[in-house]
């Protein structure tokens, strides 16, 4: 009976274990790279121990030993030798350690904001699996909204498998990852464009009001050449798949056409629905993974009649140019700027290769030190003394309104 109860204790515990959106693996070359820093390192702790001089006196015998006879005297002092060995240099070296350590993981980011929308949580889910071979880490890999830091969305995606060996750093994302990205700017608001006046190229203006010039002689005369305004708004998260041929974003959205007479209220002329497909190429630069998006597919239809839907075909062609010409450009500026991954600082990837898989994708790349580890633990030691004496904010005001 107890054997019973543990195992519906553990399967309970495994369904409810959150999947992780991202995966690294550390191969053995590059834990072999850390460790040539890390004794480049060490050494230079080295170099700051000065080894006094040995003078004293026994009876009548007088003796002064330099650093330089130490060798030859080896045989006779190998217990003084031992006791500074443990007295000086050990601690030292086990300082330096940890030392090195502790300063490299200050430097991985955790949570911390993407951009004035957007974060992005690295927390990892469990002890890293350490293997002979590899050191393999989980990490939640989820995109959340810097207004609702405490919101989360259920990770339902595939588990990204890392299998290979052969570069120094595997990396994987799960098509989760760029879901919660995409849900995160959805929830700020973000995911919205609205074109006006110049910014409406003229032949489609021409277009759209010679498509509408029976409802806008309908509707009020008097605004028929007032500026036009075209508005696009995702009406849903889109959302990422990832296949081995490739990976693609969907996104549905509506596209409102209107008037804008000035100080007067603003004329619909027109309201439809826009659905594209863009493909989505991945490129890890730095420590930053970086995405270029390409208008693949574009279609719209109304969504009050069909017959309408017929009339919106003249549409379509000048609208899929405004979004290549118009909207891409902008939305690559954003996705382009990349996310930063948990990579502790001083180290970068170079030789990238990326990898699609059904659900996933993997990077994998060779490590660069683009900074000595001494650089970075004098640096984050700054950081760490201006910010303890940095003066404490003041408590906010308690005074009765």
């Amino acid at each position: 009976m107890a054997l019973l109860g543990a195992l519906l204790l553990a399967l309970l515990a495994g369904a409810h274990a959150e999947l992780p959106g991202c995966k690294i693996r550390i191969t053995s070359k590059a834990l072999e790279l850390v460790k040539q820093e890390g004794l480049r390192f060490l050494e230079q702790e080295l170099e700051t121990i000065t080894i006094p001089d040995l003078r004293g006196k026994e009876g009548h015998f007088h003796y002064n030993i330099s650093e330089k006879v130490y060798d030859f005297l080896s045989t006779f002092i190998v217990s003084g030798m031992r006791f500074l060995l443990n007295q000086q240099i050990c601690p030292v070296l086990h300082h330096a350690g940890m030392v090195l350590l502790n300063s490299l993981l200050d430097t991985v980011p955790v949570r911390s904001s993407v951009d004035e929308l957007v974060g992005i949580d690295y927390s990892l889910l469990k002890d890293p699996a350490v293997s002979t071979s590899n050191l393999d880490m989980e990490f939640r890999g989820a995109f959340f909204p810097l207004a609702e830091g405490n919101w989360s969305l259920l990770n339902r995606a595939v588990e990204p498998q890392l299998q290979e060996e052969e570069r120094m750093v595997y990396v994987a994302f799960s098509e989760f990852f760029f879901d919660s990205a995409m849900e995160s700017y959805f929830r700020a608001g973000a995911l919205r464009l609205s074109l006006e006046k110049d910014k409406v190229p003229q032949d489609l203006d021409m277009l759209l009001r010679a498509t509408y010039f029976g409802s806008i002689v309908l509707l009020n005369p008097a605004v028929i050449d007032s500026p036009l305004k075209l508005e696009l708004r995702a009406i849903a998260p889109p959302r990422c798949t990832i296949k081995p041929s490739g990976t693609t974003v969907s996104v549905t959205a509506s596209v409102t056409i209107s008037l804008v007479p000035g100080d007067l209220p603003e004329v619909q002329l027109s309201s439809m629905i826009m659905e594209a497909r863009l493909s989505a190429k991945m490129a890890l630069r730095g420590k930053a993974l970086r995405t270029q998006l390409e208008l693949r597919r574009f279609r719209i239809y109304s969504n009050q009649s069909a017959l309408e839907s017929l009339a919106l075909i003249p549409l379509q062609a000048p609208l899929k140019t405004l979004l290549q010409i118009g909207v891409m450009p902008m939305l690559n500026e954003r996705t382009w700027r990349g996310v930063q991954i948990p990579l502790p600082e001083g180290m970068t990837f170079v030789r990238e290769v990326v990898t699609n898989h059904a659900g996933f994708l993997t990077v994998g790349a060779d490590l660069h030190f683009a900074k000595g580890l001494r650089e970075v633990i004098e640096k984050n030691r700054s950081a760490n003394r201006r910010d303890a004496q940095a003066p404490s904010a003041p408590p906010p005001s308690t005074a009765a309104v």
